[in-house]
């Protein structure tokens, strides 16, 4: 639901705010107060195209701003602004935004209908859609076949269809498989390993040498070992030092046993300058492969087992290409009974779709209007739907129906029969050229509208604005130079004024305000 409209520097409109409500409301007011600049305030907020004439003279920017409700109290607000010189600005909830963006918007949220560009039942696709809908038809098994010839021929693609270009892939494959099941990887942590063991064998003599001075410096004369002893020696068994005497024994003892320890790993390092070759050599060829193939050894083998897999699928090229166009052939038939069945159902629809729309023109002032729902061939997805608004008048698609008043209720008749819309429709010349029962068949057809979607209409018929749940009034005033538009919700007795005016052109008429009355008393 569109909550609150806020206007500045757009056309004769200076600055102004809309509160809106759920149900219909009626825009109404003398011609050129205002009105269809509103509606084109919300054209461009979905996204339409603007026009720097549309800023009001002497300003540097129009701006629009529309917050909508979403449902459980989320909103989103949209902005648009239009400078006199340079390029739009589009803004979701604030944040610069591309206009496509709001585009994207307006098409959940607002359908215009009437001379604008803005309207979602004027696409093919939108046409389609709704076709189906109406007539229950459901096009997810053609979706699903055409999806499954697609996979199809994605998977033919890419086994190659140039045998010269699929040799040199398995020569190269070929090659590279070999080259990396020759090296034997079975640990993709196989490099530390080997720094660790290259670093052990290259520093053979160091290690010997810094293990034997160790041992020295613990157990020699004048060692560490005999160091503890003599302070050990020094206390003797005296009182005080009961417990640093029990210490020093430990700590010799301690001593001694990190000087076995230090003398085995010594004795057990051994100088093997042919184990130090061979880490080396496979350290280099380790570094040569994740040059080539990955930058860990873990991405190598999965390297490694992608391309196995890619050469496996190569060299059974001819098999797996006989079964891919078998397959293709089976899902070809199954798209054609699939696009049959969609443009059957769609063929069928088509006439009480088109007919159940003629029934409610007949009421809007269009009785003898026609409506055509053109089914393209199978699977029928070009749908276009086309009206002859006059008798001996040639069908036309309705993007090409020139009068706005006939579009308009053409619209007003496909959203009576079709259920799903956006919740936002806007009416403008609705109720163009028309008068009487017309009006009144319109304005009820607007008010049943309302019980599904917020309905706002830009009336001069008082027939129809008296259907309307909330009815706002659109004012022009000039002083002096400047002229300043307003807007004003109308309670139950301005609307009655408001409607006298619209009956006779004189508010103060008692005759006028007498039917207004009647007219509110019995939509």
């Amino acid at each position: 639901m569109l909550a609150e409209l806020a206007v500045r520097e757009l056309g004769v409109i200076g600055d102004l705010s809309l509160r809106l409500g759920p149900g219909m409301t009626a825009l109404t007011g003398e011609t050129g107060a205002g009105k269809t600049l509103l509606v084109e305030a919300i054209e461009l907020l979905v996204g339409g195209r603007s026009d720097a004439t549309l800023v009001r003279p002497g300003a540097d920017e129009a701006r629009v701003q529309g917050r909508f409700v979403l449902g459980d109290d989320r909103e989103v607000v949209l902005t648009r602004a239009v400078p006199a010189q340079g390029r739009t600005r589009a803004y979701v909830d604030g944040e610069l935004a591309a206009v496509g963006q709001l585009g994207e918007w307006g098409a959940r949220l607002v359908d215009l209908h009437g001379q604008h560009s803005h309207q979602s039942l004027l696409s093919v696709a939108a046409q389609r859609q709704a076709l189906d809908r109406f007539g229950d038809v459901d096009p997810a098994p053609l979706a699903s076949a055409r999806a499954e010839l697609v996979e199809i021929d994605a998977a033919r693609q890419e086994l190659g269809g140039d045998p010269r270009s699929r040799a040199r892939e398995i020569d190269l494959l070929r090659f590279q498989v070999a080259e990396i099941d020759a090296a034997q990887l079975d640990d993709p942590d196989e490099e530390e390993r080997l720094e660790q063991e290259e670093d052990r064998l290259a520093d053979a003599v160091a290690h010997r040498e810094a293990g034997a001075e160790a041992v020295v410096r613990l157990t020699g004369d004048g060692g560490a070992r005999d160091a503890v002893a003599a302070a050990r020696a020094a206390i003797g068994e005296r009182g005080p030092f009961t417990e640093p005497a029990r210490r020093l024994t430990d700590l010799a003892a301690e001593l001694d046993d990190v000087a076995a320890t230090l003398r085995a790993a010594t004795e057990a390092v051994e100088e093997d300058p042919q184990r130090l070759a061979e880490v080396r050599a496979r350290r280099q060829l380790v570094v040569d492969l994740r040059r080539k193939y990955g930058d860990t050894l873990g991405e190598v083998m999965a390297f490694r087992d992608e391309a196995a897999s890619r050469l496996a699928q190569l060299e059974r090229h001819d098999e797996r290409a006989v079964e891919l166009d078998q397959g293709r052939v089976e899902a070809e038939k199954r798209e054609a009974a699939a696009a049959a069945e969609v443009g059957r159902a769609r063929r069928e629809a088509a006439p009480r779709l088109a007919e159940a729309v003629e029934g409610h023109l007949r009421k809007l002032a269009l009785p003898r209007a026609r409506l055509q729902v053109d089914v393209g061939p199978d699977p029928g997805d070009d749908v276009v739907f086309q009206l002859a608004a006059n008798p001996g008048g040639p069908l036309l698609p309705l993007r090409k129906v020139a009068s706005g008043g006939e579009l308009a209720r053409a619209m007003l008749a496909l959203r009576l029969v079709l259920t799903e819309a956006p919740p936002v429709l806007v009416f403008d010349e609705v109720d163009a050229g028309i008068g009487g029962e017309a009006a009144v068949a319109v304005g009820r057809a607007l008010s049943r509208l309302a019980e599904r979607h917020q309905v706002l209409v830009v009336t001069h018929l008082p027939q129809v604005a008296a259907f309307a749940d909330t009815q706002v009034a659109v004012e022009k005033s000039a002083r002096g130079e400047q002229t300043k538009v307003r807007v004003r919700p109308l309670d139950d007795e301005d609307r009655e004024v408001e409607l006298a005016r619209m009956l006779s052109g004189s508010p103060d008429s008692e005759s006028a305000r007498r039917h207004a009355r009647e007219l509110l008393n019995d939509r």
